[in-house]
């Protein structure tokens, strides 16, 4: 995949898991750090239960980088949370 389609698909997958988690988005930057790691971890996580990780620019790498990056956003806030305590 070309750097841009890693931006978009990184864009839309941490932005959507933002809304799935925190109920309202995050700033562009959060979102689009979080989703391609977020990609590269659920890409991660498909390939050790033996399903596909990320395969291009489509749906179901979509649907692999918003899982990821859902698991991504849970450990950044459990992390960030014991910080503020």
């Amino acid at each position: 995949m070309s750097f841009i389609a890693w931006i978009v698909l990184g864009l839309i997958a941490g932005w959507i898991a933002s809304m799935l988690v925190n109920r309202r988005g995050g700033s562009l930057v959060l979102d689009l750090v979080l989703g391609v790691v977020g990609a590269f971890v659920g890409g991660f996580l498909f390939t050790r239960f033996g399903a596909a990780g990320v395969t291009g620019l489509n749906i179901y790498s979509i649907l692999v980088a918003i899982i990821g990056a859902v698991v991504v956003l849970f450990i950044y806030h459990a992390i960030a949370g014991r910080r503020a305590l």
